[in-house]
């Protein structure tokens, strides 16, 4: 029996922090960061059954075309992801939940400009957050390694881990996006490379990042269909690192350890080697959502 102070539950009996319960809860479930971003998914589905905000998560289960979903904002980082997920779980209540996150990230390869899809088939976490569960067994060591190598991280920062997401939701959901590997930081300013005051650690950190490259495209998902309208699939001879954001390591970490499937495609709204910036992305990002829902019904 987990103790009340271990698990705590909100006065109504749901979750603490998402107000999700198994029965409010569907299968698929869409993450996004922003909490206003949730309301895109009341426009799209056809009714709603439950709504919920507390703080920055927001949560609305409802259907589409039949399928029932449920959108949850997040808020940014990996250590709302830790409460996030751990509830999710909770809720699911033994239940396999497809889960995809919806987000926004930073380019690091030229050719990806703003505006483009990234879907992730693999996540690096420089957060840490995975090495304080006892679960956790890295599956990929070889290109964990590698990484490390190739990174030559300073003293004192975390060690990398690595992990892929779900082969299904990748051939299901973003089969014609650019597929690579996400780096995912534990902040925006200089986990991220950028200077304003402070100087991050590693002055070249976005450009080793880019420059990582992992076997063969195919190499880690042997029982992964090929895509249909992989865009520059040609060019594609090995996994390279093709964007930073700031969660989706530990959705992966999560889905591995628990036994869910996860997947992240992310808007492009930044080309950090061209230095360029989409300010206004409300209806790129409304089409992708629009896309994820279609395609996961």
């Amino acid at each position: 029996m987990i103790k009340p102070s271990e698990l705590p539950l909100a006065a109504d009996g749901s979750l603490y922090h998402i107000h999700l319960t198994s029965d409010t809860l569907a299968d698929k479930v869409l993450l996004v960061g922003d909490p206003s971003r949730v309301d895109m998914f009341k426009g799209i589905f056809d009714s709603v059954e439950h709504e919920s905000l507390n703080r920055e998560l927001h949560a609305v289960t409802g259907r589409y075309h039949g399928t029932r979903m449920t959108a949850l904002s997040t808020g940014m980082g990996c250590d709302n992801i830790d409460i996030v997920m751990t509830e999710l779980d909770v809720a699911a209540d033994g239940r396999k939940l497809q889960i995809v996150r919806i987000g926004t990230s930073g380019s690091l390869q030229e050719e990806i400009d703003c505006g483009s899809r990234v879907a992730s088939v693999c996540a690096i976490g420089f957060d840490g957050l995975m090495n304080y569960y006892k679960e956790w067994r890295t599956p990929l060591p070889e290109m964990e390694a590698a990484f490390a190598e190739h990174m030559e991280l300073p003293a004192g920062t975390a060690r990398p881990y690595y992990v892929q997401g779900s082969a299904t939701l990748l051939e299901l959901v973003a089969h014609d996006m650019y597929h690579g590997i996400t780096a995912t930081a534990p902040g925006f300013y200089g986990p991220q490379g950028r200077t304003v005051r402070l100087h991050p650690v590693m002055d070249d950190l976005n450009e080793k990042l880019a420059s990582f490259e992992w076997g063969d495209y195919y190499r880690p998902f042997r029982t992964c269909r090929k895509p249909r309208e992989v865009r520059n699939l040609k060019e594609i001879r090995s996994l390279r690192v093709t964007n930073l954001e700031m969660e989706t390591s530990a959705i992966y970490g999560f889905s591995h350890m628990l036994g869910h499937e996860a997947l992240t495609v992310c808007l492009i709204i930044a080309n950090r080697p061209k230095g360029t910036f989409l300010n206004d992305y409300h209806e790129p990002m409304r089409q992708l959502v629009g896309t994820v829902v279609e395609r996961l019904k």
